[in-house]
């Protein structure tokens, strides 16, 4: 039988390899660990990267538990109950413009009288969009969904184009990827045990196709006036977390740690007012891209 305990044990593990392939990636930085415990029940392991092409990242494992607080629970359609949570996340800041930013999760989540469910996805968020990046990232993705599903590909990427909706500036945070949520048995047909294979899976993509996209953008030269438009697209970044994230919303309401839940934060960002970008610019044909319903494969 699948138990909590042995899921959280393996997205501890999922945690520690992929922060050994980021080592690697980015050729210069070490993780410093941050352990922490919530009073309520549970902690977790923050790892935060200051690298050499990360200018900062965060590997984030944590399992906490306790009684849900009654708005987090309605909101979830749920009546009063303990709850337990686990789960890894993942934000990364490259140094450079011409490379992307990236968001991974992969949870778990257990209320009182055996309701359970699993959640997650990765997306990608480039300062300037590459095509030939894009399609690639988004393929790598299907052929981990299409090994559990073939609906699970259209289904959650469909899903994160809806999700990673700034709503206020009417753009995508970036070109989406996949995402999912309240994940059960009564899905798909697959069991809890095949949904968390799915998990570790999705999990175990990231680090080697966030590392083929550093090694991508590598060579790709940029100036001041790129560095300046990758601030404010960090600014929209922040904008989305802070707002509309339900991840976000949900650590700090349940009294999470919260600098492991700002741990997805630029180190830098900019907001300028009523910026406009030049028409055919590089900046212009990124913004024309942030948009629902591209289809990569």
């Amino acid at each position: 039988m699948l138990t909590k305990e042995h899921i959280a044990d393996q997205f501890r593990q999922l945690q520690d390899n992929i922060c050994k392939q980021l080592e690697i990636a980015d050729g210069g930085g070490v993780f410093v660990e941050d352990l922490w415990e919530r009073p309520e029940g549970g902690g977790g392991r923050s790892r935060v990267l200051q690298g050499a092409v990360i200018e900062k990242g965060g590997v984030n494992f944590s399992a906490v538990h306790g009684e849900l607080p009654e708005a987090v629970a309605k909101g979830m359609g749920l009546g009063p109950t303990d709850f337990f949570a686990t789960g890894v996340s993942i934000v990364l800041h490259p140094h450079s413009p011409m490379a992307p930013i990236i968001h991974m999760n992969v949870r778990y989540f257990e209320a009182g009288g055996g309701k359970w469910w699993f959640g997650g996805g990765i997306d990608l968020t480039p300062h300037y969009v590459v095509p030939d990046d894009a399609r690639y990232f988004h393929q790598a993705l299907k052929k981990t969904c299409d090994v559990f599903h073939p609906d699970f590909y259209p289904t959650f990427k469909q899903q994160a184009d809806d999700y990673f909706f700034i709503r206020h500036r009417n753009e995508t945070r970036g070109i989406g990827g996949i995402f999912y949520d309240y994940l059960d048995e009564s899905k798909h047909g697959l069991s809890r045990e095949q949904l968390f294979e799915y998990s570790l899976a999705v999990g175990n993509t990231f680090a080697p196709v966030y590392s083929e996209l550093l090694r991508r953008a590598a060579n790709r030269t940029w100036t001041e006036k790129e560095k300046h438009w990758q601030m404010l697209r960090r600014g929209r970044y922040v904008e989305f977390n802070l707002v509309w994230d339900r991840g976000t919303k949900f650590g700090l309401e349940t009294n999470g740690r919260t600098e492991s839940i700002l741990m997805s934060m630029p180190p830098h960002a900019e907001w300028a007012y009523n910026h406009q970008s030049l028409p055919d610019s590089p900046e212009a044909q990124t913004l024309a891209l942030l948009v629902k319903g591209v289809e990569w494969v």
